[in-house]
């Protein structure tokens, strides 16, 4: 992730207050409206023209915090993502022989869309993330703000170049020219950013692209793809060169990644879903490239600042709840300093309260946990029952291997999967806690 991206996550959801962003078009503030969400249609969009699946399976999608069923979409089949292949196979040749330029205000017009609707958007967002309704709003913004960057780069990317010889008589040309057909496969925690990370730079470099949506959050993706294809801007990129399709990751994934119509696969995820995808892709060389977890550590030197030491790993790790791939989810602190760290961190952490629907102001110290549009709301219940039930199963483990639970350790009523901000200590660098991502 880019370090403005970073920036804007940290005004979000670790200031402990909804954002606010300097960008003169962004003036409207998120609001959490429950029963004015509208969810895509029950279809596939392939190659942006929304078809019926060919498959009768549906996956529901519920808002986390409440359990309510905010939308549907199809559960998808090997069918349709080779339709969805074929699509973009045949689109590509015309798209790749589009200026460059033209390229560029096809993202520019797709970033319009998004700004025009960015409130919807991040309602619905939050709804179906249990994210706070200022970082959703971010994640909206930014994505229009993405494609708007590589519109950028329409004008200024180089596709060629000439190469000096040994041979004074010869001239080398390297002249680069599209991949082909991009696979992008999303992760449920950024779904929309990601997915304009998928889209983007595919598309600005004559690429067309097939993205598959997590099967946890594809509301807003779905949403987002309906309001480009509803949309009369002559200047969004033409029928065929993007579609944006629902299913599991064992069928559609599977089917998407281990197809020879494929030049290049980008998926943002788990390990063990990049090794699977890896494997796939071997059987046809098609290139892969993985944006993986990670279990990012802060390291505490003898001479820190505590104070800002533990601003930054609060921060870091409440954020989206924990469940940011690249945010802090361990601390090595230098010996000489271990408790008097340990003792600010509990007492930042413990300062944990449960927001009721209806609560309206802050009246206590450390890490609010509600719904998505509580006022000054730090973070929100785990965005699922299954990421509960992981959180739960290895903070079990750490404890019966000797972790010792400093604040937290339970779940929270009436936010949820609401689990508290926990620290744990007094484990081994082998231990599963340690060395495994809790996110995915």
């Amino acid at each position: 992730m880019s370090s403005l991206w970073l920036r804007k996550l940290a005004l979000a959801g670790a200031t402990l207050a909804p954002t606010s962003l300097a960008f003169s078009h962004y003036t409207q503030k998120p609001t959490q409206k429950s029963t004015a969400l509208r969810a895509a249609p029950l279809k596939q969009c392939v190659g942006g023209t929304w078809v019926a699946s060919s498959g009768a399976g549906t996956i529901d999608v519920e808002d986390p915090t409440t359990g309510a069923l905010i939308g549907r979409v199809p559960e998808g089949t090997e069918a349709d993502a080779h339709a969805a292949l074929l699509a973009a196979k045949q689109a590509q040749p015309a798209w790749a022989k589009t200026a460059p330029a033209a390229r560029g205000e096809a993202l520019k017009a797709m970033a319009r869309v998004i700004r025009a609707n960015r409130v919807e958007l991040a309602e619905l967002l939050a709804s179906e993330q249990a994210k706070v309704a200022g970082l959703a709003q971010v994640e909206i913004d930014f994505t229009a703000e993405y494609f708007d960057y590589y519109a950028g780069w329409a004008r200024i990317y180089e596709a060629g170049e000439i190469i000096s010889s040994d041979d004074p008589n010869e001239h080398i040309y390297l002249h680069k020219i599209p991949l082909g057909v991009s696979v992008g496969i999303c992760p449920w925690n950024f779904p929309v950013f990601v997915m304009a990370r998928k889209l983007a730079p595919a598309l600005v470099t004559g690429n067309t692209c097939v993205v598959k949506t997590s099967e946890v959050t594809p509301l807003t993706c779905a949403r987002i793809t309906e309001l480009w294809t509803e949309s009369d801007d002559a200047a969004l990129p033409p029928k065929g060169t993007y579609s944006v399709i629902t299913g599991l990751g064992s069928t559609v994934g599977a089917a998407l990644v281990s197809s020879p119509l494929v030049d290049i696969v980008s998926m943002t995820g788990s390990v063990a879903t990049g090794k699977s995808i890896m494997k796939s892709a071997a059987e046809h060389m098609t290139k892969v490239s993985l944006e993986l977890g990670g279990k990012a550590p802060a390291i505490v030197c003898a001479d820190a600042d505590l104070d800002l030491a533990v601003k930054g790993v609060l921060a870091s790790r409440i954020c989206f709840s924990g469940q940011v791939c690249n945010c802090c989810e361990r601390v090595y602190v230098h010996e000489s300093v271990k408790e008097a760290f340990l003792q600010k961190l509990v007492a930042a952490m413990e300062g944990t309260s449960q927001c009721p629907m209806t609560c309206s102001r802050r009246i206590h110290i450390g890490v609010k946990v509600g719904a998505p549009a509580d006022d000054g709301v730090d973070c929100c219940g785990l965005v699922s029952s299954a990421q509960f039930d992981k959180v739960k199963g290895m903070l079990d483990r750490a404890v019966a291997a000797g972790a010792k639970v400093e604040c937290g350790g339970t779940p929270l009523t009436n936010v949820g999967y609401g689990f508290a901000p926990t620290v744990l200590t007094n484990v081994k660098q082998s231990d599963e806690i340690v060395q495994e991502e809790v996110c995915f």
